[in-house]
């Protein structure tokens, strides 16, 4: 036999095997004895059933969720400053950056967000080069996407002062919104925002460990809530006797990194060792793993959603979360990835 007879009989004997082991397991995946692994990565959307009782239950198609849920809606960073302002003002449309979600947005019984910086004309820069201060009109497009909670615990809320948090308070307040996590004094800064949402009383804190001490001691006026263990344990307990459920949003972590650090899994234990029904994360910029502990669901960063950072894949997306309730706990929670298109307009990935 010729070498070149001994080739072509190997190649079709290994054609033969992989043909015989492609219908191999066809057959087996179409019977159900193999499963594929898609929830691995946030490529598609996933819903998480049962978080309150068993976090065990199997994922579910968004087509079985129930119509007489009631749904909440979350987003991570929001920013209308600097290059975004600037593509608002262009476009002489402060709605501009939401008209790809506001539809989607405004669908929700409730949407939460993160307002990463300042709505003011007032205030001092504090000196990084980084400080951000949006236009007062751009709270127009948070009208228009329908936000009603926003976290005003972050690290750019100071960037222009106490006068510039102040003005954030009441533009927000104004307009029907409610800032969480910084009030006019330390008091305030530590006070649930309680949304009632079809019969279920829903309460919210904010907290972030990434300004200076200055601004959330006891005497701060304005404050922003740190997350200190001893009070945000008693401001869980407090959000508990008001609320059906808890959410404990977070600014925390380290930018650009798609892992949660010791820190941050201490924060978000600790909410829920407290009694947090739910823990949503952001800052890093990127989305972050997620997990169930004691069937409690931790998005430890939902990423940006309007944010002038498409320098790359994992700063160009974010994660959104939808969250349906029912007898006043969470049934469901399905993940979404809003992706950026070159304006910096959000739009859902997979729609």
């Amino acid at each position: 036999m010729t070498p070149r007879s001994f080739h072509q009989i190997a190649t079709n004997f290994f054609i033969l095997l992989a043909s015989l082991l492609f219908i191999f397991y066809s057959v087996a995946y179409g019977f159900g004895i193999f499963k594929l692994d898609t929830n691995t990565k946030p490529d598609s959307n996933k819903a998480f059933v049962g978080l309150a009782s068993d976090a065990n239950k199997p994922l579910i198609e968004e087509s079985e969720v129930l119509d007489d849920s009631a749904s909440l809606i979350f987003v991570g960073d929001i920013m209308l400053s600097r290059g975004i302002g600037q593509v608002m003002e262009k476009n002489q449309s402060w709605k501009h950056l939401f008209l790809e979600v506001g539809d989607f947005l405004r669908s929700a019984d409730l949407t939460f967000g993160n307002l990463e910086g300042p709505i003011s004309s007032r205030g001092t820069n504090m000196g990084s080069i980084y400080s951000f201060r949006a236009n007062p009109d751009s709270v127009e497009g948070l009208l228009y996407a329908g936000f009603d909670v926003l976290s005003v615990a972050n690290n750019h809320m100071w960037d222009y002062g106490g006068k510039a948090l102040e003005d954030t308070l009441s533009i927000l307040k104004e307009n029907g919104m409610s800032p969480v996590g910084a009030g006019s004094d330390y008091t305030d800064a530590h006070k649930p925002v309680v949304r009632d949402v079809k019969g279920t009383k829903i309460a919210f804190l904010a907290y972030t460990n990434l300004l200076p001490s200055s601004v959330s001691r006891k005497d701060s006026k304005p404050a922003v809530a740190y997350p200190d263990k001893s009070q945000m344990k008693a401001d869980i307990e407090n959000a508990k006797s008001m609320g059906d459920i808890v959410i404990v949003s977070f600014h925390f972590g380290d930018e650009y990194k798609t892992i949660h650090n010791a820190l941050q899994e201490d924060l978000a234990h600790s909410a829920v060792d407290f009694g947090a029904n739910l823990v949503v994360g952001h800052h890093p910029h990127v989305i972050q793993d997620t997990e169930i502990y004691k069937g409690v669901y931790i998005a430890y960063s939902l990423g940006n959603f309007i944010f002038d950072q498409n320098f790359n894949e994992l700063t160009g997306s974010g994660l959104l979360l939808v969250v349906k309730v029912k007898d006043k706990k969470i049934e469901q929670i399905e993940e979404k990835v809003v992706q950026f298109n070159s304006l910096f307009q959000p739009y859902l990935r997979d729609e």
